[in-house]
């Protein structure tokens, strides 16, 4: 039974100590995350931009493909990265040319042309080159898709 007492005694010691020294090493996490913060005031500035998106998420567009006798359809949900946030604006400006421009786009290409991986990297190539068309501030750098469906 001493034992036992003994025993429970070290576990409660050991966890109590385990607490401290962990409530500790954040306490001093954050004492440096402010010093940081107080010594550098270009530094806020940096993390707002880093939580600025510079992801534009367009609607899924869904397409029957060419040259299938509309037996084959694409689905396809892309996110276009822009050069800075005042991007933003100018592709909601646009929004309708844009969508218009891509849905033509798709329309035009056949099963082989977006089977494979290397027609895939052309068509985000392609949709980059004419979502850059109505841009006047800045460009969009590339599109990703998230999602590429082929039926």
């Amino acid at each position: 039974m001493k034992k036992y007492r003994i025993s429970l005694v070290v576990f409660v010691v050991a966890a109590g100590l385990v607490f401290l020294l962990n409530q500790g090493t954040l306490e001093a996490q954050e004492e440096v995350e402010k010093v940081e913060e107080k010594t550098s005031s270009e530094e806020p500035k940096l993390i707002k931009k880093k939580k600025k998106s510079l992801m534009f998420h367009l609607d899924p567009f869904i397409v029957n493909l060419a040259k299938s006798g509309g037996n084959r359809f694409l689905k396809v949900t892309v996110s276009l990265e822009m050069s800075s946030p005042d991007v933003s604006f100018e592709l909601k400006k646009n929004i309708k040319k844009i969508t218009d421009s891509v849905l033509l786009l798709l329309s035009t290409k056949v099963f082989k042309d977006v089977y494979s991986v290397q027609g895939k990297f052309t068509l985000k190539s392609e949709i980059t080159t004419r979502v850059n068309q109505f841009l006047t501030k800045g460009v969009v750098k590339g599109a990703y898709f998230t999602e590429f469906i082929i039926q």
